[in-house]
Protein backbone atom coordinates (compact mmCIF):
# COMPACT_ATOMS: atom_id res chain seq x y z
CA UNK A 1 0.00 0.00 0.00
CA UNK A 2 0.97 3.36 -0.96
CA UNK A 3 1.48 4.92 2.54
CA UNK A 4 3.71 2.49 3.56
CA UNK A 5 6.47 4.06 1.64
CA UNK A 6 8.89 5.65 4.20
CA UNK A 7 11.99 6.05 2.29
CA UNK A 8 12.38 7.86 -0.77
CA UNK A 9 15.31 9.26 -2.71
CA UNK A 10 15.40 11.74 -4.87
CA UNK A 11 17.46 13.23 -7.77
CA UNK A 12 16.41 17.12 -7.87
CA UNK A 13 18.28 17.56 -11.04
CA UNK A 14 18.61 21.12 -13.40
CA UNK A 15 16.46 19.30 -15.77
CA UNK A 16 14.66 16.70 -14.54
CA UNK A 17 13.68 15.20 -11.21
CA UNK A 18 13.67 11.26 -10.43
CA UNK A 19 12.46 9.84 -7.32
CA UNK A 20 13.54 6.28 -6.42
CA UNK A 21 11.63 4.06 -3.91
CA UNK A 22 13.42 1.46 -2.44
CA UNK A 23 11.78 -2.10 -3.02
CA UNK A 24 10.29 -0.16 -6.56
CA UNK A 25 13.02 1.48 -7.85
CA UNK A 26 12.35 4.76 -10.06
CA UNK A 27 8.49 5.99 -9.77
CA UNK A 28 8.83 9.35 -10.99
CA UNK A 29 10.87 10.77 -13.82
CA UNK A 30 9.99 14.17 -15.01
CA UNK A 31 11.49 17.71 -16.24
CA UNK A 32 12.21 20.21 -13.12
CA UNK A 33 9.93 22.69 -14.70
CA UNK A 34 7.18 24.60 -13.00
CA UNK A 35 4.28 26.50 -14.95
CA UNK A 36 3.06 29.60 -12.51
CA UNK A 37 0.34 31.93 -13.12
CA UNK A 38 1.74 35.68 -13.56
CA UNK A 39 -1.73 37.50 -11.28
CA UNK A 40 -1.87 34.71 -8.16
CA UNK A 41 1.60 33.09 -8.31
CA UNK A 42 -0.30 29.62 -8.10
CA UNK A 43 1.35 26.63 -9.10
CA UNK A 44 -0.80 25.69 -12.61
CA UNK A 45 1.42 22.58 -13.56
CA UNK A 46 4.78 20.57 -12.72
CA UNK A 47 7.10 17.86 -14.41
CA UNK A 48 6.18 16.63 -17.95
CA UNK A 49 2.86 19.03 -18.60
CA UNK A 50 4.73 22.04 -17.46
CA UNK A 51 7.52 21.49 -20.02
CA UNK A 52 4.99 21.19 -22.65
CA UNK A 53 4.18 24.89 -21.72
CA UNK A 54 7.87 26.00 -22.08
CA UNK A 55 8.48 28.20 -24.83
CA UNK A 56 4.82 28.42 -25.34
CA UNK A 57 2.77 30.31 -23.13
CA UNK A 58 0.26 33.46 -22.90
CA UNK A 59 1.36 36.77 -20.70
CA UNK A 60 -0.88 34.90 -17.82
CA UNK A 61 1.26 32.10 -17.77
CA UNK A 62 5.34 31.78 -16.96
CA UNK A 63 6.56 28.19 -17.20
CA UNK A 64 10.58 27.84 -15.95
CA UNK A 65 12.80 25.99 -14.36
CA UNK A 66 12.94 26.85 -10.59
CA UNK A 67 16.58 24.83 -10.00
CA UNK A 68 19.72 26.81 -11.85
CA UNK A 69 23.13 25.01 -12.29
CA UNK A 70 22.05 21.74 -9.84
CA UNK A 71 21.16 24.80 -6.96
CA UNK A 72 17.87 26.18 -6.12
CA UNK A 73 17.18 29.51 -8.14
CA UNK A 74 13.61 29.53 -6.83
CA UNK A 75 13.05 28.66 -3.14
CA UNK A 76 8.88 28.81 -3.34
CA UNK A 77 8.90 27.31 -6.58
CA UNK A 78 11.44 24.58 -5.67
CA UNK A 79 8.91 23.41 -2.72
CA UNK A 80 5.42 23.06 -4.46
CA UNK A 81 7.60 21.63 -6.97
CA UNK A 82 8.89 18.75 -4.70
CA UNK A 83 5.67 18.54 -2.23
CA UNK A 84 4.12 17.51 -5.44
CA UNK A 85 6.88 14.51 -6.75
CA UNK A 86 6.43 13.58 -2.79
CA UNK A 87 2.61 13.51 -3.13
CA UNK A 88 2.89 11.94 -6.24
CA UNK A 89 5.63 9.11 -5.04
CA UNK A 90 3.38 8.48 -1.75
CA UNK A 91 -0.31 9.00 -2.60
CA UNK A 92 -2.17 11.67 -0.90
CA UNK A 93 -2.21 9.29 2.34
CA UNK A 94 0.31 10.49 4.46
CA UNK A 95 0.33 8.16 7.67
CA UNK A 96 4.22 8.50 7.50
CA UNK A 97 5.62 11.07 6.49
CA UNK A 98 8.90 9.81 4.48
CA UNK A 99 12.46 10.44 4.55
CA UNK A 100 14.10 12.15 1.81
CA UNK A 101 17.58 11.32 0.45
CA UNK A 102 18.16 13.90 -2.17
CA UNK A 103 21.48 14.58 -4.31
CA UNK A 104 23.14 17.68 -4.29
CA UNK A 105 26.02 19.09 -6.73
CA UNK A 106 29.68 19.03 -5.37
CA UNK A 107 30.07 22.55 -5.56
CA UNK A 108 27.53 23.64 -3.53
CA UNK A 109 27.64 25.74 -0.70
CA UNK A 110 26.18 25.31 3.20
CA UNK A 111 23.70 27.83 2.32
CA UNK A 112 22.26 26.29 -0.83
CA UNK A 113 22.47 22.78 0.89
CA UNK A 114 20.35 24.00 3.88
CA UNK A 115 17.65 25.65 1.54
CA UNK A 116 17.68 22.38 -0.18
CA UNK A 117 17.09 20.19 3.40
CA UNK A 118 14.45 23.03 4.30
CA UNK A 119 12.22 22.68 0.60
CA UNK A 120 12.08 18.85 1.42
CA UNK A 121 11.09 19.70 5.26
CA UNK A 122 8.35 22.05 4.14
CA UNK A 123 7.10 19.83 1.43
CA UNK A 124 6.44 17.36 3.89
CA UNK A 125 9.85 15.03 4.68
CA UNK A 126 9.97 14.29 7.97
CA UNK A 127 14.07 14.12 8.01
CA UNK A 128 15.91 15.44 4.98
CA UNK A 129 19.59 14.27 3.82
CA UNK A 130 22.07 15.41 1.32
CA UNK A 131 24.10 13.48 -1.09
CA UNK A 132 27.16 14.50 -2.83
CA UNK A 133 25.55 13.43 -7.41
CA UNK A 134 29.04 11.96 -7.45
CA UNK A 135 29.09 9.67 -4.54
CA UNK A 136 25.00 8.58 -5.61
CA UNK A 137 25.93 8.11 -9.04
CA UNK A 138 28.68 5.72 -7.88
CA UNK A 139 26.26 4.14 -5.73
CA UNK A 140 23.83 3.72 -8.14
CA UNK A 141 26.15 2.44 -11.00
CA UNK A 142 27.15 -0.29 -8.56
CA UNK A 143 30.48 0.46 -7.91
CA UNK A 144 31.52 -0.23 -4.09
CA UNK A 145 32.99 2.77 -2.61
CA UNK A 146 34.05 1.30 0.47
CA UNK A 147 36.88 -0.42 -0.33
CA UNK A 148 40.36 0.91 -0.34
CA UNK A 149 40.56 1.28 -3.89
CA UNK A 150 39.92 4.51 -6.39
CA UNK A 151 37.23 4.63 -8.09
CA UNK A 152 36.56 8.13 -9.90
CA UNK A 153 33.07 9.07 -11.30
CA UNK A 154 31.97 11.80 -14.24
CA UNK A 155 28.39 12.70 -13.37
CA UNK A 156 26.96 15.17 -16.21
CA UNK A 157 23.69 16.54 -15.22
CA UNK A 158 21.62 19.37 -17.21
CA UNK A 159 23.10 22.06 -15.23
CA UNK A 160 26.86 20.75 -13.67
CA UNK A 161 29.58 18.11 -14.17
CA UNK A 162 30.57 16.58 -11.30
CA UNK A 163 33.76 14.65 -11.03
CA UNK A 164 35.19 12.85 -8.12
CA UNK A 165 37.50 10.04 -7.11
CA UNK A 166 36.41 8.23 -4.44
CA UNK A 167 37.73 5.62 -1.86
CA UNK A 168 36.76 4.21 1.41
CA UNK A 169 33.41 5.71 1.24
CA UNK A 170 34.60 9.53 1.34
CA UNK A 171 35.72 11.80 -1.79
CA UNK A 172 39.48 11.84 -2.26
CA UNK A 173 39.94 14.82 -5.11
CA UNK A 174 36.77 16.44 -6.57
CA UNK A 175 35.41 19.26 -8.86
CA UNK A 176 32.50 20.64 -9.72
CA UNK A 177 31.40 22.87 -12.82
CA UNK A 178 28.75 24.34 -14.18
CA UNK A 179 28.79 23.16 -17.50
CA UNK A 180 27.09 19.99 -18.83
CA UNK A 181 23.61 19.28 -20.77
CA UNK A 182 21.81 22.80 -20.62
CA UNK A 183 25.04 24.72 -21.92
CA UNK A 184 25.32 22.13 -25.10
CA UNK A 185 21.85 22.97 -25.88
CA UNK A 186 22.91 27.02 -25.48
CA UNK A 187 25.54 26.28 -27.58
CA UNK A 188 24.07 24.40 -30.09
CA UNK A 189 21.06 27.23 -30.54
CA UNK A 190 23.51 30.22 -30.81
CA UNK A 191 25.44 27.66 -33.54
CA UNK A 192 22.58 27.75 -35.77
CA UNK A 193 21.70 30.93 -35.06
CA UNK A 194 24.84 32.31 -36.25
CA UNK A 195 25.82 29.58 -39.25
CA UNK A 196 22.05 29.41 -40.47
CA UNK A 197 20.12 32.46 -39.43
CA UNK A 198 17.42 30.67 -37.78
CA UNK A 199 16.69 30.90 -33.88
CA UNK A 200 15.41 27.74 -32.28
CA UNK A 201 13.78 26.90 -28.80
CA UNK A 202 16.09 25.19 -26.17
CA UNK A 203 13.50 22.02 -26.15
CA UNK A 204 14.87 22.17 -30.32
CA UNK A 205 18.33 22.12 -28.86
CA UNK A 206 17.60 19.37 -26.81
CA UNK A 207 15.87 17.63 -29.35
CA UNK A 208 18.98 17.62 -31.96
CA UNK A 209 21.77 16.82 -29.13
CA UNK A 210 19.93 13.79 -28.75
CA UNK A 211 19.17 12.29 -31.92
CA UNK A 212 21.75 13.07 -33.89
CA UNK A 213 24.35 14.70 -31.40
CA UNK A 214 27.88 13.35 -31.02
CA UNK A 215 31.37 14.03 -28.75
CA UNK A 216 33.88 13.20 -32.06
CA UNK A 217 32.84 13.23 -35.89
CA UNK A 218 31.62 10.65 -37.67
CA UNK A 219 32.11 9.34 -41.09
CA UNK A 220 28.52 8.05 -41.53
CA UNK A 221 26.44 11.71 -40.33
CA UNK A 222 22.95 11.78 -38.97
CA UNK A 223 20.49 14.48 -40.01
CA UNK A 224 17.62 16.15 -38.89
CA UNK A 225 15.20 18.46 -40.31
CA UNK A 226 14.38 20.88 -37.77
CA UNK A 227 11.97 24.28 -38.25
CA UNK A 228 12.87 27.67 -36.28
CA UNK A 229 12.03 31.05 -37.06
CA UNK A 230 14.11 33.08 -39.82
CA UNK A 231 16.31 36.00 -38.32
CA UNK A 232 15.98 38.31 -41.41
CA UNK A 233 12.18 37.47 -42.30
CA UNK A 234 11.09 36.39 -39.53
CA UNK A 235 9.10 33.74 -40.71
CA UNK A 236 9.09 30.23 -39.90
CA UNK A 237 11.55 28.09 -41.98
CA UNK A 238 13.02 24.44 -42.18
CA UNK A 239 16.57 23.73 -42.73
CA UNK A 240 18.69 20.25 -42.32
CA UNK A 241 21.66 19.70 -39.52
CA UNK A 242 24.11 17.19 -39.62
CA UNK A 243 26.16 15.42 -36.63
CA UNK A 244 29.51 17.02 -37.41
CA UNK A 245 27.96 20.33 -37.31
CA UNK A 246 26.83 19.70 -33.66
CA UNK A 247 30.13 18.28 -33.10
CA UNK A 248 31.49 21.99 -33.75
CA UNK A 249 28.79 23.45 -32.20
CA UNK A 250 29.35 21.96 -28.75
CA UNK A 251 33.14 21.97 -28.73
CA UNK A 252 33.48 24.65 -26.21
CA UNK A 253 31.23 22.72 -23.09
CA UNK A 254 33.02 19.32 -23.98
CA UNK A 255 36.75 20.89 -23.52
CA UNK A 256 35.40 22.31 -19.85
CA UNK A 257 34.30 19.33 -19.11
CA UNK A 258 37.16 17.29 -20.12
CA UNK A 259 39.64 19.79 -18.60
CA UNK A 260 38.06 19.14 -15.06
CA UNK A 261 38.67 15.59 -15.67
CA UNK A 262 42.23 15.93 -16.31
CA UNK A 263 42.25 18.63 -13.33
CA UNK A 264 40.84 15.72 -10.74
CA UNK A 265 42.90 13.41 -12.33
CA UNK A 266 46.51 15.54 -11.73
CA UNK A 267 45.17 15.86 -7.99
CA UNK A 268 44.55 12.22 -7.33
CA UNK A 269 47.19 10.63 -5.44
CA UNK A 270 50.02 7.79 -7.23
CA UNK A 271 48.13 4.65 -5.65
CA UNK A 272 44.43 5.87 -6.60
CA UNK A 273 45.61 6.89 -10.06
CA UNK A 274 47.01 3.67 -10.84
CA UNK A 275 43.35 2.35 -9.18
CA UNK A 276 41.78 4.28 -11.72
CA UNK A 277 44.06 3.60 -14.93
CA UNK A 278 42.78 -0.45 -14.31
CA UNK A 279 39.31 -0.30 -13.66
CA UNK A 280 38.73 3.24 -16.03
CA UNK A 281 36.53 5.79 -15.23
CA UNK A 282 32.88 5.98 -14.57
CA UNK A 283 30.26 7.99 -16.94
CA UNK A 284 26.88 8.60 -15.84
CA UNK A 285 24.05 11.24 -15.68
CA UNK A 286 21.87 11.58 -18.27
CA UNK A 287 25.26 13.76 -20.51
CA UNK A 288 26.80 10.43 -20.45
CA UNK A 289 24.48 9.83 -23.36
CA UNK A 290 26.17 11.81 -25.72
CA UNK A 291 27.32 9.68 -28.83
CA UNK A 292 31.02 9.00 -28.31
CA UNK A 293 31.46 10.96 -25.50
CA UNK A 294 33.52 8.40 -23.50
CA UNK A 295 35.62 7.95 -26.56
CA UNK A 296 36.40 11.13 -26.24
CA UNK A 297 37.18 11.56 -22.67
CA UNK A 298 39.35 8.64 -23.14
CA UNK A 299 41.63 9.78 -26.15
CA UNK A 300 42.09 13.40 -23.87
CA UNK A 301 43.27 11.77 -20.66
CA UNK A 302 44.62 8.57 -21.92
CA UNK A 303 42.46 6.73 -19.44
CA UNK A 304 40.00 4.09 -19.95
CA UNK A 305 36.55 5.68 -20.17
CA UNK A 306 33.16 3.98 -20.07
CA UNK A 307 29.55 4.53 -19.50
CA UNK A 308 27.17 3.29 -16.51
CA UNK A 309 24.16 0.99 -17.44
CA UNK A 310 21.31 3.53 -17.40
CA UNK A 311 23.79 6.59 -16.87
CA UNK A 312 20.54 8.72 -16.53
CA UNK A 313 19.63 6.52 -13.45
CA UNK A 314 22.28 6.41 -11.12
CA UNK A 315 21.91 9.21 -9.14
CA UNK A 316 18.71 8.29 -7.76
CA UNK A 317 19.27 4.65 -7.44
CA UNK A 318 21.70 5.61 -5.41
CA UNK A 319 20.18 8.38 -3.25
CA UNK A 320 17.62 5.00 -3.07
CA UNK A 321 20.21 2.97 -1.37
CA UNK A 322 21.92 5.16 0.32
CA UNK A 323 18.75 6.08 2.18
CA UNK A 324 17.85 2.18 2.60
CA UNK A 325 21.97 1.66 3.88
CA UNK A 326 21.87 4.85 6.26
CA UNK A 327 24.15 3.11 8.55
CA UNK A 328 26.87 1.61 5.78
CA UNK A 329 26.69 5.00 4.03
CA UNK A 330 27.16 7.71 6.77
CA UNK A 331 30.21 8.40 6.51
CA UNK A 332 29.79 8.93 2.87
CA UNK A 333 27.06 11.16 3.29
CA UNK A 334 28.05 13.16 6.28
CA UNK A 335 31.41 13.87 4.39
CA UNK A 336 28.76 16.34 2.50
CA UNK A 337 27.53 18.31 5.25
Amino acid sequence: MAFFIKKIGIDLGTANTLVFVPGKGIVINEPTVVAIGVDDNAVLAVGAEAKDMLGRTPETIIAHRPMKDGVIADYRVTRAMLKYFITKAIGNVWFFRPEVMISVPGGITSTEKRAVIDAAQSAGAKAAFVIKETVAAAIGAGIDISTASGNLVIDIGGGTTDVAVLSLGGIVTSTSVRMAGNKMDNAIAEYIRKKHGLAVGDRTAETIKMEIGSALPLEDELEMEIRGRDMVQGLPKTITVRTNEIVEAIQEPLREIVLAVRAVLQETPPELASDVIDKGMILTGGGAMLRNLDRLVAQSTGVPCYVADQPELCVAKGTGVALENLESYKRSILATK
